[in-house]
């Protein structure tokens, strides 16, 4: 792509980790296609890396739960007015907010509404739960980029113009996992049964979830004495958690790992984790999955009620059908987890079977999700939003 007269200003907006890898790699799309193309806005290592400008540490925006943000909501308004102000006074010639709904689509707004356009880079979960935000989207969003392809379905639905841009995990991981090579780095043998036990990030999951898998993995192991776990901990704080947990299993023959989730799971036979974003990269490895999940009673009940799918398990949302067990709050029990996840080895057709699901599944994910982002937004920007939904709607 030829380079502009002036150079192309970008505001570019990434509050936690994940949207730091989503940030770089857009940046270096950008960079190969505008080289002099200046990024500023709030950026993480990776994109300063690249040369972004932050104008705020990322961590003042990394705040998870409902208390922590509620705490820290003066600093979080201020540091959002600074930056509308900033780029009401500074006009980029667009803006890319990268996930974190509550604070990117307010800012959004007030800068669509100044006439600068806005892109949007990961879509909330509006399709699970409080749809009403579609309207605020529409507001504040002249397009949106979703990572999964029914999202993309919802946003035509309700008339928002949108991009499947695919997910940069399913570019990333290979479509045969190096299972060997993963089993030697953790001391395990090919002919060895490994299951891998994923808990959760968070401390509230770990609680609830981190003794009923280990109740889990000892009922199996009960009955399958040749039975080997790996435990991989997403930080410190749940390392010592975990840890303190396992010292009631001294026969369990737990691995436990400080962080390196990506090669417990390519070493796993199968897996039992807590539902999440850690389902989709362990589909992506091709592994069969039990998923459960369990929450405080109220928090469920209202949960619950507000679910508009089906499914809460990302396999079974991407297949729009049940490929893998969902056993969620009082059906969570050992009994049940353990029966399911040993279900994988009784039954070989089932599990080659979902291999293959999975592998078509990855195959529909794998779209190079960096390259078709940056094409979304140089067709905003050259071509208007009218050009963009054109596009859009002859590749869906």
């Amino acid at each position: 792509m030829t380079e502009r007269d002036q150079p192309l200003r970008v505001g570019m907006l990434a509050g936690e980790a994940s949207g730091d890898i989503l940030g770089a790699g857009l940046v270096a799309e950008l960079q190969s296609r505008f080289p002099s193309v200046q990024v500023e806005g709030i950026a993480g290592p990776r994109m300063q890396a690249l040369g972004a400008k932050s104008l705020f540490p990322m961590e003042r925006l990394s705040v998870m739960g409902l208390v922590e943000p509620l705490k820290r909501l003066p600093e979080l308004l201020r540091i959002r007015r600074s930056l509308r102000d900033h780029f009401l006074n500074n006009p980029p010639d667009i803006f890319v907010g990268i996930d974190s709904p509550d604070f990117n689509l307010s800012l959004e707004q007030s800068l669509r509404e100044a006439g600068i356009p806005t892109v949007h880079y990961v879509s909330p979960s509006v399709w699970a739960w409080r749809r009403g935000r579609i309207k605020k989207i529409a507001r504040a969003v002249d397009h949106m980029l979703t990572l999964l392809p029914f999202e993309a379905d919802f946003y035509r639905e309700h008339r928002v113009p949108v991009t499947f841009v695919g997910h940069p995990l399913a570019d990333e991981i290979p479509l045969q996992p190096d299972v060997r090579a993963a089993r030697a780095e953790l001391g395990y043998a090919p002919e060895d049964r490994v299951i891998a036990l994923l808990p959760g990030s968070r401390g509230g999951e770990v609680r609830l979830l981190g003794p009923l898998f280990l109740q889990a993995a000892s009922w199996c192991r009960q009955r399958r004495p040749e039975l080997k776990f790996v435990l991989p901990a997403a930080n410190e704080a749940r390392y010592s958690e975990l840890e303190g947990m396992l010292e009631k299993y001294p026969d369990l023959h737990v691995q436990l790992l400080q962080g390196r989730s990506h090669t417990a799971l390519a070493a796993a036979d199968n897996v039992l984790i807590a539902s999440g974003t850690a389902t989709l990269e362990t589909m992506l490895l091709k592994k069969p999955m039990v998923v459960a999940y369990k929450m405080a009673g109220l928090s469920y009940a209202i949960f619950s009620r507000m679910l508009k799918t089906a499914w809460v398990a990302l396999p079974n949302l991407l297949a729009q059908r049940e490929l893998v067990p969902e056993i969620l709050q009082d059906q969570a029990t050992p009994e049940n987890l353990g029966a399911a996840l040993l279900q994988y080895f009784d039954d070989p057709l089932l599990y080659d079977q979902l291999q293959r699901e999975f592998s078509d599944l990855h195959q529909q994910l794998r779209r190079n999700a960096s390259s078709r982002a940056a094409d979304a937004v140089c067709a905003l920007l050259t071509r208007g939003e009218g050009g963009v939904r054109e596009t859009t709607e002859r590749e869906a």
